[in-house]
């Protein structure tokens, strides 16, 4: 079957427009229910499939809902009682070997940034969404090879994975990264991703544990930012609404509330992969023990 032009789907009065493999040299028009024009010709297109229209999501009191990169049944209230100050000794040469990996990536970081907490949480958290899709990803392949279940663990990581994305596009509601801040996250993002993917090929438990630290740093880090907003070293802003649905924080809630909660997301997600790498060390698999899903 040939394929069309652009495909649009109709949603409510918009037209959200969807590119297709191949455009249509010439097309009938249709009423005005089912046509638009081409921005480079001015003819109008049509489409070959219209596809199944999404239903109509509303919030709990009958408002719209009004975004798309998340669902009402994805939010969640975090758990800001979990112990933010847990460390996991290191015992073993990998632990310590994890640690000061994660040491010597801290410090150039701390130097660089300093004390701007929110261009540091910005290149955070686009480091921090790289393991968990690194580790579903080869964990789902795995899967399909052996013809085995996960145990839960590649929906745990890609859970992690993307609530480590929301914390980026909340923190961009409040600020936008320079170029030069760009530029070094293309480039860190690029190294950490295949560093990464190789440290999990040929070692699921270092991996794990390297980003068990790191997310110790993360909560640290997230400490000292909470520590200025205190002081009033950092000015204390209204909560963008993203965050509000997200985390289902009350309307009044500021930057500081904010930050809380996502330490409490990096405390989970250090205690997840460092269950996951203790999971291993002993000589498990991790489809073995269940995946501590639904806190996201």
């Amino acid at each position: 079957m040939e394929l069309l032009g652009p495909m649009f789907l109709k949603l409510g009065i918009g037209v959200r427009w969807h590119p297709r493999v191949q455009e249509e040299k010439s097309a009938p028009k249709l009423g005005s229910g089912n046509e638009n024009e081409d921005d480079r010709g001015g003819k109008v297109v049509v489409s070959s499939y219209w596809g199944v229209a999404p239903p109509k999501v509303t919030k709990e009191d009958g408002s719209p809902w009004r975004w798309n990169c998340f669902r009402p049944w994805e939010t969640y209230e975090a758990d800001t009682s979990i112990d933010v100050k847990k460390h996991h000794e290191t015992k073993t040469f990998m632990d310590k070997f994890a640690y000061w990996t994660v040491q010597a990536l801290k410090y150039p970081t701390y130097l660089f940034f300093q004390r701007r907490h929110m261009c540091h949480a910005m290149l955070l958290e686009t480091v921090a969404a790289v393991p968990g899709m690194v580790g579903g990803m080869l964990l789902h392949c795995k899967s399909l090879r052996r013809f085995e279940h996960s145990g839960g663990w590649i929906k745990a990581l890609l859970e992690e994975a993307e609530n480590e994305r929301m914390h980026l596009m909340t923190f961009l509601e409040l600020s936008q990264p320079e170029w030069y801040e760009r530029a070094l996250v293309f480039a860190v993002q690029g190294v950490f991703f295949n560093a990464y993917f190789l440290a999990y090929l040929l070692s699921p438990k270092l991996a794990h544990r390297i980003v068990g630290y790191l997310e110790e740093e993360a909560v640290n880090s997230y400490t000292e930012f909470l520590i200025d907003l205190e002081k009033g070293l950092v000015e204390n802003r209204p909560a963008p609404a993203i965050a509000i649905d997200y985390w289902r924080l009350p309307p009044n809630s500021t930057l500081k509330d904010v930050v809380t909660v996502i330490r409490a997301d990096e405390a989970h997600h250090r205690d997840l992969n460092h269950f996951a790498s203790d999971i291993q060390c002993q000589g498990h698999e991790l489809k073995e023990y269940p995946a501590p899903l639904g806190y996201h």
